[in-house]
């Protein structure tokens, strides 16, 4: 392993250990902070996710919810966590459905295939080094190979990326406004 190979798994490490303490203490909060908090994010959250809902059905969505779990997914209460989150949905999503429907147009609906789009799709999201995708992108994957929908997998595909899409713009900037806002008030959570 060379020197730089190890100081970044060193650097890992320190991270996943600094990341523990953090959750540590915030367990340690007072009960009446750690309402706040989490009633301050179930209101952002069920906010993010009745606006990523609502327009899904004017907008001839039939599977809209899938907008409002993406922004429950992405919205995190730092704006940096919504962000990385928000990029390993949208990835995960554009390339499972792409690897799904390329598995099920090239050998059709059937276990050993959706096995292999899930195989794929980790492995497609390790080599564009988004790794942390790979899990997102095999449940995209598993949607479109395993759950009975209506019309073609090639309209389910776009209209899940899309709905992916919507959930994670509403949830960015949701958590944009949120975290402005509270800027502004001097809050702090």
């Amino acid at each position: 392993m060379r020197a730089s190979e190890r100081r970044t798994a060193r650097d890992v490490s320190r991270l996943g250990l600094l990341r523990d303490q953090l959750g540590r203490v915030a367990k340690r909060l007072p009960l009446r902070r750690r309402l706040s908090r989490g009633t301050a994010h179930g209101v952002m959250s069920a906010c993010a996710a009745i606006v990523a809902y609502l327009p899904t059905q004017a907008l001839g969505l039939r599977e809209g919810f899938w907008s409002a779990i993406t922004a429950l997914a992405v919205a995190q209460t730092e704006f940096g966590a919504t962000r990385s989150t928000a990029r390993d949905q949208f990835t995960g999503a554009a390339i499972g459905g792409m690897i799904g429907l390329g598995t099920y147009l090239a050998a059709g609906p059937s276990l050993p295939s959706y096995a292999l789009s899930v195989i794929l799709s980790i492995v497609a999201c390790g080599l564009v080094n988004v790794a942390s995708a790979g899990r997102l992108a095999a449940i995209t994957a598993t949607i479109l190979l395993l759950v009975p929908h209506l019309g073609s997998v090639e309209r389910m595909l776009w209209s899940r990326v899309f709905e992916v899409g919507w959930g994670v713009c509403v949830a960015i900037v949701t958590v944009w406004i949120v975290t402005r806002i509270n800027r502004r008030l001097g809050i702090a959570l």
